[in-house]
């Protein structure tokens, strides 16, 4: 049977080529690192997760808690990994990065149809004669060579922002004197040795004066130079903070800061502004500073994260840094399979192909590798219903308006609505939770797709 030749090892290629293989096609996935490194990548695992340690919300009333079941029930190797690592985080789902990774480095090098080429691809895969087909899934650091050709091929310029990640502090050198562990409204899925939940997060809280202490040392810190910084475009869900107070004074206390659903036991009341740590290993070593994504040269960040209550004296494991980020117009490029306009055997996933967040990439990269491998099988390729967040996903993408298109995450706004939707936002949720996987359920087993994948992952 013809091949699948997949070109990135992050969270989309892993999914694409697992996908693939479980449906009989030998697989080729080739990764340039360790070769060929990039600005942030730390290790040469694949699926190396190199901004949050975040998958976001986990539950059905939750667009993308929805999404991740749907992966669930697909035998995603990605949503097995992150279970199998995952740390506290209230209602979402976060992971210890580096079992994470480790997990799925070892799930695709253990494959017996999965080869991993350890070498970089500057160019677009042609189309081959024997029938093989190609993912392109290189994520949001493509390299600059095959970045060029993405955009000989679609034949524009290709698109970018820049987006930022978060810093980690070392879980010794916060003074825990003056945080308190909560998940806002106590939302929390790991509980005490006495069953009451345990709280999540550690939470900084700050005063008025605190607060405004702090903003004002922010706006007026320094960033670091940014390559094309004058026309530098933020996908908004992940503005570096400076970026929001810069917006004004109260940005922060309605974004990252907010103290709602978080009650100081010390005070016995709501914080004024509070910054939430989570936890970012297993060992619970490290903690991540949540939605703290940050350009600032990284003295000004020692300086200016030390303002906050608790970390006076904070030692960085990490400190925030900006990279940009590629991706194509997906609405002029791709169909809703997953596959380009203009070539059937040409697939593009991730974060490349247009979609915004972890999962949404590994769910683009579900779909494309399962459609890879039908094409390469002399068959045709499948659209998930639109009823479905995993379809949903795939039809806005291929569908939305492209004039100034920004990389999407998933939300119940763009998933099919009700016939007759109750008033009650809660209900409605869950009415179109449960359509999407009675839909879901029905549609893998129309497609054959529910055996194949149970007998290859058990």
């Amino acid at each position: 049977m013809p091949a699948v030749r997949i070109i990135g090892g992050g969270l989309a290629g892993v999914e694409a080529a697992w996908q693939a293989a479980a449906l009989g096609v030998e697989v080729s996935l080739y990764e340039m690192r360790p070769g060929r490194a990039t600005a942030v990548h730390k290790t040469s695992n694949l699926a190396e997760l190199v901004c949050s340690n975040s998958f976001r919300g986990d539950k059905l009333d939750n667009a993308v808690g929805l999404l991740k079941e749907e992966m669930r029930r697909l035998g995603s190797l990605v949503m097995r990994a992150a279970d199998s690592a995952r740390v506290p985080a209230g209602a979402a789902l976060a992971v210890d990065r580096v079992r994470f990774a480790e997990a799925v480095t070892e799930a695709i090098e253990a494959h017996p149809r999965i080869t991993v080429i350890r070498a970089e691809v500057p160019s677009v895969p042609a189309a081959s004669p024997d029938g093989a087909t190609a993912v392109v899934a290189t994520g949001p650091l493509t390299s600059d060579a095959l970045s060029e050709d993405i955009a000989a091929f679609v034949g524009a310029r290709h698109l970018y922002f820049y987006d930022a990640i978060s810093p980690i502090v070392l879980a010794e050198s916060i003074d825990r004197s003056k945080v308190f562990r909560a998940s806002r409204w106590d939302r929390s899925v790991w509980t005490s040795d006495s069953g009451d939940p345990r709280g999540d997060y550690l939470n900084c809280p700050l005063t008025a004066e605190e607060y405004q202490r702090f903003f004002e040392a922010l706006v007026g810190a320094e960033s670091a130079t940014v390559h094309d910084f004058d026309s530098e475009r933020f996908f908004e869900g992940c503005l570096p903070i400076e970026v929001m107070a810069h917006r004004g004074r109260d940005t922060l206390r309605f974004g990252p800061m907010k103290p709602v659903g978080l009650v100081d036991p010390r005070t016995g009341r709501r914080p004024y502004a509070a910054v939430q740590l989570r936890q970012d290993t297993l060992a619970g070593d490290h903690f991540s500073l949540v939605g703290f994504q940050t350009q600032l040269k990284w003295a000004e960040q020692a300086r200016v994260l030390r303002l906050i209550p608790g970390l006076e004296q904070a030692e960085f494991v990490r400190f925030g840094m900006v990279h940009r980020n590629t991706y194509i117009n997906g609405p002029t490029v791709l169909q809703s399979t997953w596959q380009t306009r203009t070539r059937a055997d040409l697939f593009f996933a991730g974060q490349v192909s247009g979609v915004e967040g972890y999962v949404e990439s590994a769910a683009s990269g579900l779909l494309a590798g399962l459609n890879a491998a039908r094409v390469a099988a002399g068959l045709a390729p499948v659209a998930a219903p639109r009823t479905t967040a995993i379809g949903a996903l795939a039809h806005y993408v291929s569908h939305a308006e492209s004039s100034g298109y920004q990389p999407t995450n998933i939300t119940f706004g763009i998933m099919a609505p009700l016939e007759t939707p109750p008033r009650d936002r809660a209900r409605r949720k869950m009415l179109i939770a449960e359509r999407a996987l009675g839909d879901l359920d029905r549609w893998a087993r129309e497609i054959g797709l529910r055996g194949a994948l149970e007998a290859a992952h058990g």
